[in-house]
């Protein structure tokens, strides 16, 4: 059965699917498009609901990135078995989401010195109060969020690298836990030799 992600060529909300995908062996069509290029009416027209990441297997499509996360990882076993550990890491994955819907609020804002202003709000108030957060729970369970792999530990990592990338931050070196929590995702067979061949991101 073929399979095809499409995304935007930055790492974005993504990137964790296309880790997820890897780190199981999946072959998968990984289809960008540029983000200077972004919307590309005949695209967008397309998409159910006019947004990316879009992810088909065969004749179905599914969009949302969590949704489509959830699922490929269903099929590698990193989701848990029981009802209350899923919901416990459905919760920390909407955690992170939250912290995300700050980065999205940064990129979105035209206004130079109100962007700024953000961008400020960001690095000084809301890093520290997620992600302290974040280490916390992380070291409560071995240095994953449900003491063994499980996706939510692929959805901040994603998020972490794309943080990064829009706001010119390492925001894991300041948190011993989440950094080596990214290095051990970045170091996953498949995962590893996808980084070896994927050129850097640029905005």
């Amino acid at each position: 059965m073929s399979k095809k992600l499409h995304y935007l060529n930055v790492n974005g909300i993504a990137e964790s699917i296309r880790y997820i995908l890897h780190y199981g062996g999946q072959r998968f069509e990984d289809i960008r498009y540029e983000l200077s290029e972004w919307p590309i009416k005949s695209v967008k027209d397309s998409l159910p609901y006019g947004q990316l990441p879009l992810y088909q297997e065969g004749n179905r499509t599914l969009n949302q990135s969590l949704a489509i996360a959830r699922y490929v990882a269903s099929q590698l076993k990193l989701l848990p078995t029981d009802p209350w550990e899923q919901a416990v890491l459905d919760a920390i994955v909407f955690n992170i989401y939250d912290f995300w819907s700050k980065i999205v609020t940064f990129i979105k804002e035209t206004d130079t010195t109100r962007k700024e202003a953000i961008k400020r709000e960001i690095i000084n108030e809301s890093v520290d109060f997620f992600f302290s957060r974040f280490e916390k729970e992380l070291k409560a369970n071995k240095g994953f969020f449900n003491g063994k792999l499980s996706w939510a530990d692929f959805i901040l990592v994603g998020i972490v690298e794309s943080a990064n990338l829009f706001l010119g931050t390492e925001i894991e070196k300041q948190y011993p836990t989440v950094n080596a929590l990214v290095q051990t995702v970045r170091a996953l067979p498949g995962v590893k030799e996808y980084l070896a061949t994927r050129k850097p991101y640029t905005l």
